[in-house]
Protein backbone atom coordinates (compact mmCIF):
# COMPACT_ATOMS: atom_id res chain seq x y z
CA UNK A 1 0.00 0.00 0.00
CA UNK A 2 1.49 3.25 -1.21
CA UNK A 3 1.27 7.00 -0.03
CA UNK A 4 -1.15 8.72 -2.51
CA UNK A 5 -0.53 12.66 -2.97
CA UNK A 6 -3.15 15.33 -2.70
CA UNK A 7 -3.69 18.61 -4.02
CA UNK A 8 -6.33 20.25 -1.92
CA UNK A 9 -7.09 23.24 -4.36
CA UNK A 10 -9.40 26.55 -3.72
CA UNK A 11 -10.89 25.56 -7.13
CA UNK A 12 -10.15 22.11 -7.90
CA UNK A 13 -8.04 19.26 -6.54
CA UNK A 14 -6.59 15.67 -7.52
CA UNK A 15 -4.85 12.67 -7.06
CA UNK A 16 -1.48 10.98 -7.50
CA UNK A 17 0.47 8.17 -6.62
CA UNK A 18 3.90 6.92 -7.40
CA UNK A 19 3.87 3.62 -10.07
CA UNK A 20 7.49 2.88 -9.03
CA UNK A 21 8.94 4.72 -12.32
CA UNK A 22 6.73 8.00 -12.40
CA UNK A 23 3.70 10.07 -11.10
CA UNK A 24 0.90 9.39 -12.30
CA UNK A 25 -2.57 11.25 -11.86
CA UNK A 26 -5.70 9.61 -10.91
CA UNK A 27 -9.00 10.28 -12.85
CA UNK A 28 -12.29 10.41 -11.21
CA UNK A 29 -15.07 8.81 -11.87
CA UNK A 30 -15.69 11.28 -15.24
CA UNK A 31 -12.63 10.56 -16.39
CA UNK A 32 -10.80 13.61 -15.03
CA UNK A 33 -7.80 13.90 -13.08
CA UNK A 34 -9.29 17.49 -11.81
CA UNK A 35 -12.25 17.31 -9.08
CA UNK A 36 -13.99 20.73 -8.65
CA UNK A 37 -13.97 21.74 -4.94
CA UNK A 38 -17.50 22.10 -4.74
CA UNK A 39 -19.82 20.60 -2.27
CA UNK A 40 -23.74 20.82 -2.59
CA UNK A 41 -27.04 19.31 -1.40
CA UNK A 42 -29.79 18.42 -3.95
CA UNK A 43 -33.51 17.91 -3.64
CA UNK A 44 -33.47 14.56 -2.19
CA UNK A 45 -30.87 15.00 0.58
CA UNK A 46 -28.15 13.54 -1.06
CA UNK A 47 -24.66 15.63 -1.14
CA UNK A 48 -23.21 16.45 -4.37
CA UNK A 49 -19.39 16.23 -4.64
CA UNK A 50 -17.41 17.99 -7.60
CA UNK A 51 -18.52 18.80 -10.61
CA UNK A 52 -22.02 17.88 -10.28
CA UNK A 53 -22.10 20.12 -7.76
CA UNK A 54 -20.29 22.81 -9.67
CA UNK A 55 -23.16 22.91 -12.35
CA UNK A 56 -25.83 23.28 -9.55
CA UNK A 57 -23.97 26.50 -8.45
CA UNK A 58 -25.55 28.85 -10.83
CA UNK A 59 -29.48 27.22 -10.41
CA UNK A 60 -28.88 26.06 -6.86
CA UNK A 61 -26.28 28.65 -5.06
CA UNK A 62 -28.26 28.58 -1.43
CA UNK A 63 -27.50 24.47 -1.70
CA UNK A 64 -23.49 25.09 -3.10
CA UNK A 65 -20.55 25.84 -0.99
CA UNK A 66 -17.03 27.03 -3.07
CA UNK A 67 -13.87 28.37 -1.94
CA UNK A 68 -13.94 27.22 1.27
CA UNK A 69 -10.50 26.95 1.79
CA UNK A 70 -9.85 30.07 2.26
CA UNK A 71 -11.78 30.06 5.19
CA UNK A 72 -10.07 26.98 6.71
CA UNK A 73 -8.81 27.49 10.35
CA UNK A 74 -11.84 29.63 10.95
CA UNK A 75 -15.55 29.49 12.34
CA UNK A 76 -17.14 30.30 9.19
CA UNK A 77 -20.44 28.09 8.58
CA UNK A 78 -22.24 27.19 5.29
CA UNK A 79 -25.89 26.47 5.70
CA UNK A 80 -26.41 23.87 2.91
CA UNK A 81 -30.45 23.13 3.28
CA UNK A 82 -30.60 21.33 6.70
CA UNK A 83 -27.46 20.65 7.01
CA UNK A 84 -24.60 22.99 8.26
CA UNK A 85 -20.50 22.77 7.48
CA UNK A 86 -17.05 24.26 8.41
CA UNK A 87 -15.09 24.86 5.81
CA UNK A 88 -13.18 21.62 7.72
CA UNK A 89 -16.08 19.06 7.06
CA UNK A 90 -16.46 20.54 3.32
CA UNK A 91 -13.12 19.74 3.01
CA UNK A 92 -12.99 16.48 4.29
CA UNK A 93 -15.47 15.34 1.88
CA UNK A 94 -13.49 16.48 -1.16
CA UNK A 95 -10.84 14.38 0.37
CA UNK A 96 -12.66 11.36 1.10
CA UNK A 97 -13.98 11.64 -3.00
CA UNK A 98 -10.46 11.50 -3.53
CA UNK A 99 -9.30 8.70 -1.85
CA UNK A 100 -12.57 6.85 -3.21
CA UNK A 101 -11.36 7.73 -6.69
CA UNK A 102 -7.57 6.25 -5.95
CA UNK A 103 -9.00 3.31 -4.19
CA UNK A 104 -11.17 2.84 -7.14
CA UNK A 105 -8.34 2.87 -9.67
CA UNK A 106 -5.36 1.38 -7.47
CA UNK A 107 -7.77 -1.68 -6.08
CA UNK A 108 -6.47 -1.17 -2.62
CA UNK A 109 -7.18 0.45 0.34
CA UNK A 110 -5.18 3.89 0.47
CA UNK A 111 -4.78 5.42 3.95
CA UNK A 112 -1.75 7.28 4.05
CA UNK A 113 -1.59 11.03 2.15
CA UNK A 114 0.57 13.39 1.50
CA UNK A 115 -1.12 17.17 1.11
CA UNK A 116 -0.27 20.11 -0.40
CA UNK A 117 -1.03 23.40 1.17
CA UNK A 118 0.02 27.12 0.58
CA UNK A 119 3.34 28.15 1.56
CA UNK A 120 1.17 30.55 3.52
CA UNK A 121 -1.07 28.83 5.44
CA UNK A 122 -0.69 29.59 9.38
CA UNK A 123 -0.51 26.92 12.22
CA UNK A 124 -3.94 26.90 12.25
CA UNK A 125 -4.95 26.34 9.03
CA UNK A 126 -2.31 23.45 8.58
CA UNK A 127 -3.71 21.30 11.59
CA UNK A 128 -7.38 22.12 10.08
CA UNK A 129 -6.27 20.27 6.91
CA UNK A 130 -4.73 17.93 8.76
CA UNK A 131 -8.39 17.49 10.73
CA UNK A 132 -9.93 17.39 7.69
CA UNK A 133 -8.27 14.35 6.65
CA UNK A 134 -8.69 12.54 9.50
CA UNK A 135 -12.17 13.02 8.86
CA UNK A 136 -11.62 11.23 5.61
CA UNK A 137 -9.96 8.61 7.16
CA UNK A 138 -6.52 9.69 6.01
CA UNK A 139 -3.49 9.80 7.83
CA UNK A 140 -1.79 12.55 6.65
CA UNK A 141 2.53 11.63 6.56
CA UNK A 142 3.27 15.11 5.34
CA UNK A 143 2.48 18.30 4.68
CA UNK A 144 4.13 20.13 1.80
CA UNK A 145 4.28 23.41 0.68
CA UNK A 146 2.21 24.08 -2.68
CA UNK A 147 5.31 25.92 -4.58
CA UNK A 148 7.68 22.96 -3.31
CA UNK A 149 5.56 20.65 -4.25
CA UNK A 150 5.90 21.92 -8.06
CA UNK A 151 9.59 22.49 -7.90
CA UNK A 152 9.68 18.35 -6.79
CA UNK A 153 7.60 17.64 -9.91
CA UNK A 154 9.95 20.32 -12.16
CA UNK A 155 13.69 19.67 -10.81
CA UNK A 156 13.06 16.26 -9.69
CA UNK A 157 15.69 14.95 -12.82
CA UNK A 158 17.61 17.89 -12.86
CA UNK A 159 21.34 17.67 -11.67
CA UNK A 160 22.39 20.96 -12.21
CA UNK A 161 22.51 23.72 -9.34
CA UNK A 162 20.55 26.79 -9.80
CA UNK A 163 17.96 29.22 -8.34
CA UNK A 164 14.33 28.41 -8.54
CA UNK A 165 11.53 31.27 -8.45
CA UNK A 166 7.99 29.38 -7.67
CA UNK A 167 5.34 31.49 -8.35
CA UNK A 168 1.61 29.59 -7.30
CA UNK A 169 -1.31 31.88 -8.14
CA UNK A 170 -4.57 29.62 -7.95
CA UNK A 171 -8.05 29.68 -7.50
CA UNK A 172 -7.54 31.65 -4.09
CA UNK A 173 -3.94 31.83 -2.84
CA UNK A 174 -1.33 33.25 -4.16
CA UNK A 175 2.18 31.62 -3.10
CA UNK A 176 6.21 32.83 -3.71
CA UNK A 177 8.98 30.65 -2.90
CA UNK A 178 12.92 30.78 -3.70
CA UNK A 179 14.57 27.41 -3.94
CA UNK A 180 18.56 26.25 -4.03
CA UNK A 181 19.33 23.61 -6.03
CA UNK A 182 22.02 22.38 -4.64
CA UNK A 183 24.46 18.98 -5.03
CA UNK A 184 21.23 17.28 -4.38
CA UNK A 185 19.49 19.10 -1.94
CA UNK A 186 16.61 21.28 -2.44
CA UNK A 187 16.76 23.89 -0.14
CA UNK A 188 13.53 26.36 0.24
CA UNK A 189 15.37 29.61 0.69
CA UNK A 190 12.44 32.06 1.63
CA UNK A 191 8.66 32.26 1.21
CA UNK A 192 6.28 34.75 1.03
CA UNK A 193 2.70 35.38 0.11
CA UNK A 194 -1.47 36.26 -0.06
CA UNK A 195 -3.87 33.98 1.56
CA UNK A 196 -6.49 36.08 -0.17
CA UNK A 197 -5.42 36.87 -3.68
CA UNK A 198 -5.93 34.19 -7.15
CA UNK A 199 -7.93 33.58 -9.95
CA UNK A 200 -11.55 34.25 -8.07
CA UNK A 201 -10.10 38.04 -7.88
CA UNK A 202 -9.39 38.43 -11.79
CA UNK A 203 -13.16 37.47 -12.01
CA UNK A 204 -14.66 39.40 -9.49
CA UNK A 205 -13.18 42.86 -11.39
CA UNK A 206 -15.29 41.61 -14.43
CA UNK A 207 -18.31 41.60 -12.15
CA UNK A 208 -17.39 44.82 -9.94
CA UNK A 209 -17.22 46.51 -13.20
CA UNK A 210 -20.57 45.15 -14.85
CA UNK A 211 -22.46 46.31 -12.33
CA UNK A 212 -20.99 49.64 -12.06
CA UNK A 213 -21.30 50.36 -15.98
CA UNK A 214 -24.73 49.12 -15.66
CA UNK A 215 -25.48 51.26 -12.12
CA UNK A 216 -26.52 48.19 -10.48
CA UNK A 217 -23.90 48.99 -7.73
CA UNK A 218 -25.70 48.22 -4.36
CA UNK A 219 -28.63 46.87 -5.85
CA UNK A 220 -28.96 43.45 -3.96
CA UNK A 221 -29.36 40.50 -6.33
CA UNK A 222 -30.73 37.38 -5.46
CA UNK A 223 -28.48 34.46 -5.19
CA UNK A 224 -29.39 33.05 -8.14
CA UNK A 225 -28.32 36.00 -10.48
CA UNK A 226 -25.01 36.45 -8.42
CA UNK A 227 -24.52 33.13 -9.89
CA UNK A 228 -25.30 33.45 -12.76
CA UNK A 229 -23.55 37.29 -13.16
CA UNK A 230 -19.80 35.14 -11.89
CA UNK A 231 -20.27 32.10 -14.37
CA UNK A 232 -20.71 34.87 -17.45
CA UNK A 233 -17.94 36.67 -15.65
CA UNK A 234 -15.86 33.82 -15.58
CA UNK A 235 -16.22 32.75 -19.23
CA UNK A 236 -15.45 36.29 -20.74
CA UNK A 237 -12.10 36.28 -19.13
CA UNK A 238 -11.28 33.28 -20.43
CA UNK A 239 -12.72 34.46 -23.71
CA UNK A 240 -10.58 37.46 -23.44
CA UNK A 241 -7.19 34.95 -23.50
CA UNK A 242 -8.05 34.59 -27.23
CA UNK A 243 -10.74 37.12 -28.39
CA UNK A 244 -10.13 40.91 -28.61
CA UNK A 245 -12.97 41.66 -26.90
CA UNK A 246 -16.00 39.64 -25.80
CA UNK A 247 -19.65 40.42 -24.51
CA UNK A 248 -22.87 39.24 -22.62
CA UNK A 249 -26.37 39.52 -21.39
CA UNK A 250 -27.89 39.37 -18.55
CA UNK A 251 -31.57 39.20 -17.06
CA UNK A 252 -32.52 41.21 -13.87
CA UNK A 253 -35.93 41.79 -13.38
CA UNK A 254 -37.65 42.14 -16.86
CA UNK A 255 -34.78 44.30 -18.00
CA UNK A 256 -31.73 42.81 -19.98
CA UNK A 257 -28.27 44.62 -19.20
CA UNK A 258 -24.97 44.33 -21.82
CA UNK A 259 -21.97 44.24 -21.01
CA UNK A 260 -18.60 44.64 -23.65
CA UNK A 261 -14.97 44.02 -22.32
CA UNK A 262 -11.87 44.89 -24.56
CA UNK A 263 -8.59 42.79 -23.21
CA UNK A 264 -6.92 46.26 -23.26
CA UNK A 265 -10.03 47.55 -20.89
CA UNK A 266 -9.55 43.85 -18.99
CA UNK A 267 -5.77 44.46 -18.44
CA UNK A 268 -6.40 48.02 -16.58
CA UNK A 269 -8.76 46.22 -14.29
CA UNK A 270 -6.41 44.16 -13.04
CA UNK A 271 -3.54 46.42 -13.02
CA UNK A 272 -4.64 46.45 -8.52
CA UNK A 273 -4.37 42.38 -8.84
CA UNK A 274 -1.21 42.46 -10.59
CA UNK A 275 0.48 45.69 -8.43
CA UNK A 276 -0.47 43.51 -5.06
CA UNK A 277 1.49 40.25 -6.51
CA UNK A 278 4.93 42.37 -6.45
CA UNK A 279 5.02 42.93 -2.66
CA UNK A 280 5.47 39.24 -2.17
CA UNK A 281 8.20 38.47 -4.78
CA UNK A 282 9.78 41.63 -3.11
CA UNK A 283 9.85 39.84 0.40
CA UNK A 284 11.02 36.84 -1.16
CA UNK A 285 13.97 38.51 -3.04
CA UNK A 286 15.02 40.50 0.05
CA UNK A 287 14.73 37.49 2.28
CA UNK A 288 16.54 34.93 -0.19
CA UNK A 289 19.13 38.30 -0.32
CA UNK A 290 19.41 37.54 -4.11
CA UNK A 291 18.42 39.57 -7.19
CA UNK A 292 16.23 39.02 -10.11
CA UNK A 293 18.93 38.78 -11.76
CA UNK A 294 20.93 35.99 -10.18
CA UNK A 295 17.14 33.74 -10.73
CA UNK A 296 18.16 30.86 -13.01
CA UNK A 297 14.57 29.73 -13.52
CA UNK A 298 11.19 31.23 -13.10
CA UNK A 299 8.42 28.42 -12.31
CA UNK A 300 4.40 29.32 -12.78
CA UNK A 301 2.15 27.35 -11.70
CA UNK A 302 -1.70 28.08 -10.45
CA UNK A 303 -4.38 27.90 -12.78
CA UNK A 304 -4.98 31.09 -12.92
CA UNK A 305 -1.39 31.89 -14.21
CA UNK A 306 -2.76 30.55 -17.47
CA UNK A 307 -3.86 33.95 -18.06
CA UNK A 308 -1.60 36.18 -20.37
CA UNK A 309 -2.02 39.36 -18.59
CA UNK A 310 -0.60 37.32 -15.54
CA UNK A 311 1.91 35.53 -17.79
CA UNK A 312 3.23 38.57 -19.70
CA UNK A 313 3.08 40.75 -15.93
CA UNK A 314 5.43 38.08 -14.62
CA UNK A 315 7.81 38.13 -17.75
CA UNK A 316 8.11 41.55 -17.49
CA UNK A 317 8.83 42.15 -13.83
CA UNK A 318 10.88 38.90 -13.74
CA UNK A 319 12.83 39.78 -16.97
CA UNK A 320 12.37 36.26 -18.16
CA UNK A 321 10.17 34.44 -20.24
CA UNK A 322 9.08 31.71 -16.91
CA UNK A 323 8.45 27.80 -17.24
CA UNK A 324 5.56 26.25 -18.00
CA UNK A 325 6.12 22.69 -19.15
CA UNK A 326 3.68 20.89 -16.57
CA UNK A 327 0.05 22.12 -16.53
CA UNK A 328 0.02 24.52 -14.21
CA UNK A 329 -3.23 23.00 -12.42
CA UNK A 330 -1.62 19.31 -12.32
CA UNK A 331 2.13 20.24 -10.86
CA UNK A 332 1.61 20.63 -7.25
CA UNK A 333 -0.31 17.74 -7.53
CA UNK A 334 2.36 15.93 -9.06
CA UNK A 335 4.40 16.77 -6.80
CA UNK A 336 2.56 16.01 -3.85
CA UNK A 337 2.68 12.06 -5.35
CA UNK A 338 6.56 12.41 -6.02
CA UNK A 339 7.08 13.59 -2.01
CA UNK A 340 4.70 10.25 -1.17
CA UNK A 341 7.16 8.00 -2.62
CA UNK A 342 10.27 9.88 -1.24
CA UNK A 343 8.12 9.35 2.39
CA UNK A 344 7.40 6.08 1.94
CA UNK A 345 11.01 4.61 0.26
CA UNK A 346 13.69 6.72 -0.96
CA UNK A 347 15.02 3.40 -2.93
CA UNK A 348 12.55 4.07 -5.19
CA UNK A 349 13.28 7.20 -6.90
CA UNK A 350 16.25 9.31 -7.00
CA UNK A 351 18.25 10.03 -3.89
CA UNK A 352 17.45 13.63 -3.22
CA UNK A 353 17.36 16.02 0.39
CA UNK A 354 14.30 18.63 0.78
CA UNK A 355 14.24 21.13 2.84
CA UNK A 356 11.70 23.85 3.75
CA UNK A 357 11.22 26.88 5.92
CA UNK A 358 8.67 28.37 8.66
CA UNK A 359 7.02 31.08 6.77
CA UNK A 360 5.77 33.22 9.35
CA UNK A 361 7.64 34.93 11.98
CA UNK A 362 7.00 33.31 15.71
CA UNK A 363 6.86 33.97 19.37
CA UNK A 364 5.16 35.34 22.27
CA UNK A 365 3.63 38.88 23.45
CA UNK A 366 5.90 40.42 26.27
CA UNK A 367 6.58 43.41 28.64
CA UNK A 368 9.55 45.76 27.92
CA UNK A 369 11.45 47.74 30.49
CA UNK A 370 12.17 51.21 29.41
CA UNK A 371 14.49 53.91 31.95
CA UNK A 372 10.95 55.06 32.61
CA UNK A 373 8.19 52.36 32.31
CA UNK A 374 7.07 49.40 30.57
CA UNK A 375 5.50 48.60 27.56
CA UNK A 376 2.63 46.20 27.32
CA UNK A 377 2.23 44.12 24.16
CA UNK A 378 5.50 43.52 22.46
CA UNK A 379 6.21 41.04 19.99
CA UNK A 380 9.24 39.12 20.67
CA UNK A 381 10.14 36.84 17.57
CA UNK A 382 11.62 33.45 18.70
CA UNK A 383 12.03 31.79 15.08
CA UNK A 384 12.13 34.28 12.52
CA UNK A 385 10.21 33.52 9.22
CA UNK A 386 12.13 31.63 6.61
CA UNK A 387 13.85 29.63 9.09
CA UNK A 388 14.48 26.25 7.91
CA UNK A 389 12.46 23.65 9.58
CA UNK A 390 12.45 21.33 11.35
CA UNK A 391 13.55 23.96 13.93
CA UNK A 392 13.94 24.34 17.49
CA UNK A 393 14.93 27.58 19.02
CA UNK A 394 14.73 28.92 23.07
CA UNK A 395 14.54 32.55 24.38
CA UNK A 396 14.57 33.53 27.77
CA UNK A 397 12.08 35.67 29.57
CA UNK A 398 12.47 37.13 33.18
CA UNK A 399 9.79 37.79 35.56
CA UNK A 400 8.14 40.92 36.81
CA UNK A 401 7.72 40.59 39.97
CA UNK A 402 9.13 39.20 43.64
CA UNK A 403 6.91 36.20 44.04
CA UNK A 404 5.23 36.39 41.11
CA UNK A 405 3.40 32.53 41.19
CA UNK A 406 2.33 32.15 37.19
CA UNK A 407 3.54 33.61 34.47
CA UNK A 408 1.49 33.91 30.60
CA UNK A 409 2.47 33.22 27.26
CA UNK A 410 0.38 34.27 24.67
CA UNK A 411 1.83 32.84 21.17
CA UNK A 412 1.44 34.98 17.79
CA UNK A 413 2.45 34.83 14.50
CA UNK A 414 3.26 37.91 11.86
CA UNK A 415 5.29 40.67 11.33
CA UNK A 416 4.52 43.36 13.10
CA UNK A 417 6.43 45.11 16.34
CA UNK A 418 3.13 45.06 18.27
CA UNK A 419 1.31 41.91 19.25
CA UNK A 420 -1.82 43.73 18.78
CA UNK A 421 -1.61 43.64 14.78
CA UNK A 422 -0.18 39.83 14.32
CA UNK A 423 -2.41 36.80 14.70
CA UNK A 424 -2.71 34.73 18.20
CA UNK A 425 -2.91 31.62 17.83
CA UNK A 426 -2.47 29.90 21.48
CA UNK A 427 -1.86 30.88 24.76
CA UNK A 428 0.15 28.67 27.99
CA UNK A 429 0.29 29.85 31.23
CA UNK A 430 2.92 27.95 34.08
CA UNK A 431 2.77 28.34 37.93
CA UNK A 432 5.94 29.02 39.16
CA UNK A 433 7.34 28.41 43.11
CA UNK A 434 7.66 32.22 44.84
CA UNK A 435 11.05 33.90 43.70
CA UNK A 436 12.97 37.50 43.22
CA UNK A 437 11.62 38.96 40.05
CA UNK A 438 14.21 39.02 37.21
CA UNK A 439 13.53 34.60 37.83
CA UNK A 440 14.48 33.59 34.14
CA UNK A 441 12.37 31.18 32.15
CA UNK A 442 12.89 29.36 29.28
CA UNK A 443 10.18 29.16 26.66
CA UNK A 444 11.54 26.58 23.50
CA UNK A 445 9.24 26.75 19.51
CA UNK A 446 9.92 23.44 17.94
CA UNK A 447 8.29 23.62 14.54
CA UNK A 448 8.29 20.29 12.34
CA UNK A 449 8.19 19.89 8.88
CA UNK A 450 4.47 19.98 8.76
CA UNK A 451 4.57 23.40 9.71
CA UNK A 452 2.98 22.41 13.40
CA UNK A 453 4.54 24.02 16.46
CA UNK A 454 5.01 22.84 19.97
CA UNK A 455 5.47 25.12 22.46
CA UNK A 456 7.40 24.08 25.80
CA UNK A 457 7.90 26.76 28.73
CA UNK A 458 10.68 25.65 31.34
CA UNK A 459 11.07 27.31 34.82
CA UNK A 460 14.54 27.30 36.69
CA UNK A 461 13.72 24.21 38.35
CA UNK A 462 13.38 22.05 35.47
CA UNK A 463 9.54 21.94 35.94
CA UNK A 464 7.52 22.09 32.28
CA UNK A 465 4.74 23.00 30.35
CA UNK A 466 3.45 22.11 27.07
CA UNK A 467 1.42 24.14 24.67
CA UNK A 468 -2.08 23.41 24.04
CA UNK A 469 -3.85 25.52 22.11
CA UNK A 470 -7.19 26.10 23.71
CA UNK A 471 -9.37 28.62 21.88
CA UNK A 472 -8.08 28.63 18.25
CA UNK A 473 -10.97 29.06 16.02
CA UNK A 474 -12.06 26.40 13.54
CA UNK A 475 -9.97 24.01 15.88
CA UNK A 476 -11.72 20.57 16.54
CA UNK A 477 -11.80 19.28 20.04
CA UNK A 478 -12.05 15.37 20.33
CA UNK A 479 -15.23 15.59 20.96
CA UNK A 480 -16.27 18.22 18.36
CA UNK A 481 -14.39 15.38 15.69
CA UNK A 482 -16.49 12.81 17.15
CA UNK A 483 -19.87 14.65 16.51
CA UNK A 484 -18.62 15.86 12.89
CA UNK A 485 -17.24 12.00 11.80
CA UNK A 486 -20.69 10.80 12.79
CA UNK A 487 -22.56 13.70 11.23
CA UNK A 488 -20.72 12.92 7.88
CA UNK A 489 -21.16 9.22 7.99
CA UNK A 490 -25.01 9.58 8.37
CA UNK A 491 -24.52 11.65 5.01
CA UNK A 492 -26.23 10.05 1.44
CA UNK A 493 -23.22 10.70 -0.14
CA UNK A 494 -25.26 10.53 -4.15
CA UNK A 495 -24.12 7.52 -5.92
CA UNK A 496 -21.41 7.57 -8.57
CA UNK A 497 -22.93 4.57 -10.38
CA UNK A 498 -25.70 7.26 -11.50
CA UNK A 499 -23.35 10.24 -11.76
CA UNK A 500 -22.84 10.61 -15.18
CA UNK A 501 -26.55 11.44 -15.29
CA UNK A 502 -26.71 13.50 -12.71
CA UNK A 503 -23.88 15.77 -14.18
CA UNK A 504 -26.04 16.49 -17.43
CA UNK A 505 -29.30 17.24 -15.60
CA UNK A 506 -27.31 19.39 -13.38
CA UNK A 507 -25.48 21.18 -16.73
CA UNK A 508 -28.90 21.41 -18.22
CA UNK A 509 -30.01 23.53 -15.37
CA UNK A 510 -27.38 25.45 -15.18
CA UNK A 511 -27.74 26.12 -19.07
CA UNK A 512 -31.39 27.26 -18.54
CA UNK A 513 -30.44 29.38 -15.80
CA UNK A 514 -28.05 31.16 -17.85
CA UNK A 515 -29.95 31.60 -21.08
CA UNK A 516 -33.20 33.22 -22.02
CA UNK A 517 -35.28 33.51 -24.81
CA UNK A 518 -35.29 30.99 -27.82
CA UNK A 519 -32.34 28.89 -26.30
CA UNK A 520 -33.84 28.84 -22.75
CA UNK A 521 -36.91 26.99 -24.14
CA UNK A 522 -34.96 24.78 -26.46
CA UNK A 523 -32.96 23.87 -23.48
CA UNK A 524 -35.72 23.41 -21.13
CA UNK A 525 -37.39 20.91 -23.73
CA UNK A 526 -34.16 19.42 -23.76
CA UNK A 527 -34.13 18.78 -20.16
CA UNK A 528 -37.61 17.49 -19.94
CA UNK A 529 -37.42 15.11 -21.89
CA UNK A 530 -34.55 14.15 -20.24
CA UNK A 531 -35.84 13.87 -17.51
CA UNK A 532 -38.80 11.49 -19.15
CA UNK A 533 -36.40 9.19 -20.69
CA UNK A 534 -34.77 8.48 -16.98
CA UNK A 535 -37.90 7.67 -15.90
CA UNK A 536 -38.21 4.96 -18.29
CA UNK A 537 -35.21 3.53 -16.38
CA UNK A 538 -33.70 2.15 -19.91
CA UNK A 539 -30.47 1.73 -19.81
CA UNK A 540 -29.79 1.65 -22.80
CA UNK A 541 -31.86 4.37 -24.35
CA UNK A 542 -30.83 6.62 -21.40
CA UNK A 543 -27.16 6.40 -22.78
CA UNK A 544 -28.20 6.69 -26.70
CA UNK A 545 -30.35 10.27 -25.20
CA UNK A 546 -27.55 11.10 -23.05
CA UNK A 547 -25.14 11.08 -25.89
CA UNK A 548 -27.66 12.94 -28.06
CA UNK A 549 -28.20 15.86 -25.21
CA UNK A 550 -24.57 16.31 -24.74
CA UNK A 551 -23.77 16.77 -28.09
CA UNK A 552 -26.33 19.77 -28.15
CA UNK A 553 -25.48 21.09 -25.49
CA UNK A 554 -21.40 20.92 -26.48
CA UNK A 555 -22.58 23.18 -29.53
CA UNK A 556 -24.39 25.59 -27.80
CA UNK A 557 -21.35 25.96 -25.09
CA UNK A 558 -18.83 26.29 -28.25
CA UNK A 559 -21.64 29.08 -29.43
CA UNK A 560 -22.37 27.31 -33.33
CA UNK A 561 -26.17 26.42 -32.51
CA UNK A 562 -29.34 26.57 -30.41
Amino acid sequence: MGIIGIDLGTSNSLVSYWDGQAVQLIKNHFGEVLTPSVVGIDDNGEILIGAIAKERMISHPQFTAATFKRFMGTDKCYDLGQHSFTPVELSSLILRSLKEDAEAFLKQSCDEVVISVPAYFNSIQREATVEAAKLAGLSVQNLISEPTAAAIAYGFHKEIDQSILVVDLGGGTFDVSLLEMFEGVMQVEAIAGDNHLGGEDFTQVIVRDYLQKNKLTGIVLSASAQSVLYQKAEQLKHALTTQETASFELLWEEQTYTYHLSQEGYKELCEPLLAKMRQPISRVLNDGRISIQEIDQVILIGGATKNPIVRNYFARLLKTIPYTQINPDEAVGRGAGIQGALKQDRSMVSEMILTDVCGHTLGVESVNQTRDAYIEGVFSPIIERNTTIPVSKVKTFYTLRDNQNCVQFPIYQGENPMVKDNLKIGELEINIPPAPENTPIDCRFTYDSNGLLEVLVTDQNGRSEQLIIESSPGKLTKQQMQDSLKKLNALKIHPKDRAENRLLLARLERLYAETIGVQREQIQALLFHFRNVLEKQDEILTKRVASDVTQQLDELEKGRWL
